[in-house]
Protein backbone atom coordinates (compact mmCIF):
# COMPACT_ATOMS: atom_id res chain seq x y z
CA UNK A 1 0.00 0.00 0.00
CA UNK A 2 1.52 3.22 -0.76
CA UNK A 3 -0.17 5.77 1.18
CA UNK A 4 0.27 3.30 4.37
CA UNK A 5 -1.25 4.35 7.77
CA UNK A 6 -2.91 7.49 7.51
CA UNK A 7 -4.31 9.78 9.82
CA UNK A 8 -6.36 12.20 7.57
CA UNK A 9 -9.28 10.61 5.65
CA UNK A 10 -7.99 13.41 2.34
CA UNK A 11 -9.54 13.30 -1.13
CA UNK A 12 -7.93 15.28 -4.58
CA UNK A 13 -10.90 16.82 -6.99
CA UNK A 14 -9.00 17.87 -10.11
CA UNK A 15 -10.09 19.29 -12.81
CA UNK A 16 -9.37 22.33 -15.54
CA UNK A 17 -11.77 24.57 -13.81
CA UNK A 18 -11.95 26.85 -16.33
CA UNK A 19 -14.04 28.42 -15.07
CA UNK A 20 -15.22 27.29 -11.42
CA UNK A 21 -18.82 26.50 -11.70
CA UNK A 22 -21.78 26.36 -8.88
CA UNK A 23 -21.80 22.78 -9.75
CA UNK A 24 -17.86 22.46 -9.08
CA UNK A 25 -18.78 24.69 -5.69
CA UNK A 26 -21.98 21.61 -4.62
CA UNK A 27 -19.41 18.97 -5.35
CA UNK A 28 -16.66 20.51 -3.05
CA UNK A 29 -19.32 21.47 -0.36
CA UNK A 30 -20.58 17.74 -0.32
CA UNK A 31 -16.98 15.86 -0.34
CA UNK A 32 -15.86 18.30 2.10
CA UNK A 33 -18.37 16.37 4.60
CA UNK A 34 -17.29 12.96 3.72
CA UNK A 35 -13.22 14.11 4.22
CA UNK A 36 -10.96 15.52 6.49
CA UNK A 37 -9.77 17.29 4.26
CA UNK A 38 -10.23 17.85 0.02
CA UNK A 39 -7.50 19.23 -2.31
CA UNK A 40 -8.73 21.08 -5.38
CA UNK A 41 -6.48 21.21 -7.86
CA UNK A 42 -6.64 22.70 -11.08
CA UNK A 43 -4.57 19.86 -13.49
CA UNK A 44 -2.85 21.17 -16.49
CA UNK A 45 -4.22 19.11 -19.10
CA UNK A 46 -2.15 19.38 -22.42
CA UNK A 47 -5.30 18.39 -24.21
CA UNK A 48 -6.93 21.48 -23.42
CA UNK A 49 -4.06 24.17 -24.89
CA UNK A 50 -6.84 26.71 -25.37
CA UNK A 51 -8.04 27.53 -21.55
CA UNK A 52 -9.61 31.11 -21.10
CA UNK A 53 -8.20 31.41 -18.26
CA UNK A 54 -4.37 31.23 -16.59
CA UNK A 55 -3.71 28.19 -13.83
CA UNK A 56 -2.77 30.71 -11.48
CA UNK A 57 -6.37 32.46 -12.39
CA UNK A 58 -8.20 29.49 -12.01
CA UNK A 59 -6.41 28.96 -8.59
CA UNK A 60 -7.31 32.58 -7.71
CA UNK A 61 -10.86 32.01 -8.60
CA UNK A 62 -11.12 28.42 -6.42
CA UNK A 63 -9.84 30.18 -3.93
CA UNK A 64 -12.06 32.86 -3.66
CA UNK A 65 -15.21 30.30 -4.18
CA UNK A 66 -14.08 27.94 -1.72
CA UNK A 67 -13.12 30.30 0.93
CA UNK A 68 -16.23 29.27 2.94
CA UNK A 69 -15.12 25.49 2.74
CA UNK A 70 -12.42 25.13 6.01
CA UNK A 71 -11.49 21.79 5.06
CA UNK A 72 -10.53 22.22 1.47
CA UNK A 73 -7.08 23.30 0.03
CA UNK A 74 -6.52 24.68 -3.55
CA UNK A 75 -3.56 24.18 -5.66
CA UNK A 76 -2.41 22.87 -8.72
CA UNK A 77 -0.15 20.32 -10.96
CA UNK A 78 1.11 18.61 -13.82
CA UNK A 79 1.47 14.84 -14.37
CA UNK A 80 -0.06 11.99 -13.56
CA UNK A 81 -2.85 11.84 -11.10
CA UNK A 82 -1.64 8.65 -8.99
CA UNK A 83 1.77 10.27 -8.48
CA UNK A 84 -0.04 13.53 -7.57
CA UNK A 85 -2.49 11.75 -4.94
CA UNK A 86 0.55 9.86 -3.47
CA UNK A 87 2.71 13.22 -3.02
CA UNK A 88 -0.15 14.65 -1.08
CA UNK A 89 -1.22 11.35 0.83
CA UNK A 90 -4.73 11.19 -0.33
CA UNK A 91 -6.56 7.77 -1.56
CA UNK A 92 -9.74 9.39 -2.63
CA UNK A 93 -10.38 10.89 -5.58
CA UNK A 94 -13.49 12.68 -6.12
CA UNK A 95 -15.34 12.76 -9.40
CA UNK A 96 -18.79 15.17 -9.75
CA UNK A 97 -21.29 13.54 -12.50
CA UNK A 98 -23.75 15.28 -14.26
CA UNK A 99 -25.22 12.76 -16.74
CA UNK A 100 -24.83 9.51 -17.77
CA UNK A 101 -21.95 10.20 -20.47
CA UNK A 102 -20.01 11.46 -17.22
CA UNK A 103 -20.46 8.35 -16.05
CA UNK A 104 -19.05 6.73 -18.70
CA UNK A 105 -16.04 8.57 -19.62
CA UNK A 106 -15.35 9.11 -15.43
CA UNK A 107 -15.88 5.10 -14.77
CA UNK A 108 -13.13 4.43 -17.87
CA UNK A 109 -10.84 6.64 -15.71
CA UNK A 110 -11.36 5.36 -12.46
CA UNK A 111 -10.76 1.50 -13.90
CA UNK A 112 -7.51 3.12 -15.25
CA UNK A 113 -6.16 4.82 -11.88
CA UNK A 114 -7.45 1.21 -10.35
CA UNK A 115 -5.30 -0.44 -12.92
CA UNK A 116 -2.07 1.71 -12.32
CA UNK A 117 -2.64 2.02 -8.60
CA UNK A 118 -5.21 -0.37 -6.72
CA UNK A 119 -4.97 1.53 -3.63
CA UNK A 120 -6.45 4.79 -5.13
CA UNK A 121 -10.28 4.77 -4.77
CA UNK A 122 -12.50 6.73 -6.49
CA UNK A 123 -15.87 8.20 -5.41
CA UNK A 124 -18.29 9.60 -7.85
CA UNK A 125 -20.63 12.63 -6.74
CA UNK A 126 -24.10 13.00 -8.81
CA UNK A 127 -24.00 16.82 -8.69
CA UNK A 128 -27.28 18.50 -7.50
CA UNK A 129 -30.35 18.65 -10.68
CA UNK A 130 -30.18 22.51 -10.39
CA UNK A 131 -26.58 22.30 -11.55
CA UNK A 132 -27.02 19.46 -14.31
CA UNK A 133 -27.02 21.55 -17.00
CA UNK A 134 -23.83 23.71 -16.32
CA UNK A 135 -20.64 23.17 -17.60
CA UNK A 136 -17.49 25.85 -17.56
CA UNK A 137 -17.64 25.13 -21.48
CA UNK A 138 -21.09 26.45 -21.36
CA UNK A 139 -20.08 28.84 -19.43
CA UNK A 140 -17.35 30.19 -21.80
CA UNK A 141 -19.56 30.17 -24.63
CA UNK A 142 -21.94 32.41 -22.99
CA UNK A 143 -18.83 34.66 -21.79
CA UNK A 144 -18.11 34.87 -25.62
CA UNK A 145 -20.77 36.23 -26.95
CA UNK A 146 -21.50 38.49 -23.56
CA UNK A 147 -24.44 36.19 -22.38
CA UNK A 148 -25.08 36.43 -19.01
CA UNK A 149 -23.34 33.59 -16.27
CA UNK A 150 -24.20 35.26 -12.52
CA UNK A 151 -26.20 32.24 -12.30
CA UNK A 152 -23.73 30.02 -13.17
CA UNK A 153 -20.94 30.96 -11.22
CA UNK A 154 -20.13 31.04 -7.73
CA UNK A 155 -20.38 34.56 -6.18
CA UNK A 156 -17.48 36.66 -6.31
CA UNK A 157 -16.34 34.83 -9.38
CA UNK A 158 -18.20 36.65 -12.33
CA UNK A 159 -16.37 40.01 -10.78
CA UNK A 160 -12.85 37.87 -11.19
CA UNK A 161 -13.60 36.51 -14.62
CA UNK A 162 -14.75 40.09 -16.22
CA UNK A 163 -11.65 41.51 -14.85
CA UNK A 164 -9.53 39.12 -16.03
CA UNK A 165 -11.51 39.22 -19.62
CA UNK A 166 -10.46 43.10 -19.71
CA UNK A 167 -7.03 42.46 -19.23
CA UNK A 168 -6.67 40.01 -21.92
CA UNK A 169 -8.95 42.07 -24.22
CA UNK A 170 -6.52 45.09 -22.91
CA UNK A 171 -3.74 42.93 -24.37
CA UNK A 172 -4.95 41.83 -27.56
CA UNK A 173 -5.96 45.24 -28.65
CA UNK A 174 -2.52 46.40 -27.63
CA UNK A 175 -0.75 43.72 -30.12
CA UNK A 176 -2.35 45.14 -33.17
Amino acid sequence: MHFGMFIMRRAVCSGSFDPVTKGHIDIFERSSRMFDEVIVSVFYNPGKEKSMFSMKQRVEMLKLATKHIPNVRVTCFSGLLNEFCIKEKAPFIVRGLRAFSDFEYEFQRALLIKKIDPDLETVFIMTNAQYSYISSSGVRELLAFGGEIDELVPPGVTGKIREYLKLKQKKTNGKR
